[in-house]
């Protein structure tokens, strides 16, 4: 008990979480209206949940890097944000970029975000891709990654590397819920 109890609390130190609070996991996630997005994350920061980007977070999706705390986001190898204009169905039918949500969207971002948008020519039609040790270099890392590796390696006990790998995973799995 005591050996599921101290792994418990290493997978939670491991991605930067403290123990009692629940972990939303975002992928692939392409975005939508952004007001709805608004409501969501407003929900999620007064939960006073933690969120790992372990994905596609596109769009109005991004607006979690605003509206959450960063000390409670973290980001995987596999995270990867997508920014563009907002835009609006226009009276053909066709999509037309609405400045005014466009502005109101960038102002949500962190100055760090702001400023890797702004040297890319900023909020446009064509989304634009944070990733890698760009994105990691902005929000900090999560370190699922290595949580699978350690799950993979055998342990130099072979009695207890089976539950030590079941209770780890679990774990990882009890943390980490797709939203």
């Amino acid at each position: 008990m005591k050996l599921a109890t101290g792994l418990l609390a290493a997978v939670l130190l491991l991605i930067g979480m403290a123990p009692g609070h629940a972990v939303v996991r975002i992928a692939d996630d392409r975005g939508g209206r952004i007001g709805t997005y608004v409501d969501k994350y407003q929900g999620l920061r007064s939960s006073g949940e933690a969120v790992i980007i372990d994905g596609l977070c596109a769009s109005a999706c991004t607006i979690v890097l605003g509206a959450i705390p960063r000390d409670r986001i973290c980001v995987t190898s596999h995270a990867t944000l997508g920014f563009h204009a907002a835009w609006d169905f226009g009276a053909n039918g066709r999509a037309i970029t609405n400045p005014e949500a466009t502005q109101m969207l960038y102002s949500m971002y962190p100055s760090s975000v702001k400023h890797w948008i702004n040297a890319r020519g900023g909020l446009t039609p064509h989304m634009i891709f944070l990733r890698g040790k760009e994105l990691q270099a902005l929000f900090k890392p999560c370190y699922l990654d290595a949580q699978a590796s350690a799950t993979k390696t055998p342990a130099p006990a072979p009695a207890l590397a089976p539950a030590a790998a079941a209770a780890v995973s679990h774990a990882a799995a009890s943390a980490a819920i797709s939203h």
